[in-house]
């Protein structure tokens, strides 16, 4: 078995090439590491091509690796979004730090509140499921469906998983350090190297969330499905924000920012909006993730000609799955997908027995309605951006 938290042997052998790592330290960049012990690179854990896509500083999961009986994805298997690369911080020394004018009592970054993971597990603890999901899962779909292709890591729709996060609501911490009534916006930002593009440093990933969220769900989390955080994922603590865009759930999670007036980042104003096409100028920041549906295929399967039982999940953003439809003939005739009921913030695992697929080329397709009423289209309109493509996928097989 690979261990969630090992180095890969591409990591391992790009940090030789590169020479000593540097290591994070409650924000500040600590003295650099000794080399082969504590790895640096784009991904640290193992991404063995039968269960990833590896896109270098990104890695999709591959649906044909899922179990169908498994409701959470494990941290192994969980797909990757680095904007630059995972960095190493040291649990020992990390700090928290809280500021702004939005706490009962403003405080500048210079006299930041500074939190250690002892200090926030005083906190009562709590742990939620949610689907975590790239804003950009389905990208690819845009050009190979649609014929429009948008820029990004061409996503197919493994760049999702199903989560249990275990650590403490961040309303319990505002409420403990005292949140001023007129505060209306938070800014996390990470401790991950600056993001450079075009020759802009944009610094580290944030973006602001409003404090509506904040006293909702959000949580501020220091392990997945019973264990620690891996460093791929956040560790030693990130923000999960549940149903919502995966760029706003800020891994290895350095401060909040409590605000009386909107603030804003690169990540709300110049990305994560809806831009071109027929989008307005003026688009809002994403929030909610839109309905998706995938079949736990390869792509371009080839299965029996006999009775079969096809497996897959739908999930969405704003609530449980209500209905799920499948069709095995290219959308010409739809039938109701046996499913099982959702958790609480998770996805609906489903199947359907094909009772007599004949030889040849088909096409499956799959579409999910929640109970916000949303229901998946057959064509998404494009954005520059390739964000949320949630259009049923026209899934290739062939039956041999």
């Amino acid at each position: 078995m690979i261990d969630d938290y090992a180095p890969s042997r591409r990591t391992l052998l790009s940090t030789a090439a590169a020479g000593a790592a540097v290591a994070v330290v409650g924000g500040r960049l600590a003295p650099p590491a000794v080399a082969g012990t504590e790895p640096a690179g784009p991904i640290l854990k193992p991404l063995p091509p039968e269960w990833f896509t590896d896109f270098g500083t990104n890695a999709e999961m591959r649906w044909d690796s899922v179990q169908p009986g498994e409701y959470l994805t494990r941290p192994a298997r969980l797909f990757v979004r680095n904007h630059t690369s995972t960095p190493l911080v040291d649990a020992r020394t990390y700090a928290l730090r809280v500021y702004g004018d939005g706490l009962s009592t403003p405080r500048g970054q210079g006299d930041a509140l500074s939190l250690t993971l002892d200090d926030l597990r005083r906190l009562p603890a709590s742990e939620a499921i949610s689907v975590h999901e790239c804003t950009g899962n389905g990208r690819s779909f845009f050009g190979s469906q649609q014929g429009t292709p948008a820029s990004g890591t061409a996503w197919q729709l493994g760049a999702v998983g199903a989560v249990r996060w275990h650590g403490v609501r961040l309303k319990h911490l505002l409420r403990r350090i005292g949140l001023d009534p007129a505060a209306v916006s938070i800014q996390a930002t990470g401790l991950d190297p600056s993001y450079v593009s075009g020759g802009v440093d944009y610094g580290s990933v944030r973006r602001p969330f409003p404090v509506s969220k904040a006293l909702d769900d959000a949580i501020l989390a220091w392990g997945m499905n019973g264990r620690p955080l891996p460093r791929d994922h956040g560790y030693p603590l990130r923000l999960v924000l549940p149903g919502w865009v995966g760029i706003g759930s800020i891994k290895w999670l350095g401060s909040l920012e409590v605000s009386t007036t909107e603030l804003t980042s690169p990540w709300n104003t110049t990305w994560y909006r809806m831009t071109g096409g027929s989008y307005p100028a003026d688009s809002p920041p994403l929030t909610v993730n839109p309905v998706r549906s995938a079949w736990e295929l390869p792509w371009a399967a080839r299965l029996p000609a006999r009775k079969i039982r096809l497996t897959g999940r739908s999930w969405s953003g704003a609530g449980h799955i209500a209905l799920v439809e499948v069709s095995t003939d290219g959308g010409a005739t739809w039938h109701r997908a046996h499913g099982g009921t959702a958790k609480r913030g998770g996805w609906t695992q489903w199947s359907h027995t094909w009772a007599r697929p004949t030889p040849g080329e088909h096409v499956l397709m799959a579409r999910a309605t929640d109970v916000a009423g949303r229901t998946q289209p057959l064509e998404t309109p494009f954005n520059d951006g390739g964000y949320f493509f949630d259009a049923v996928v026209r899934h290739p097989v062939t039956v041999a």
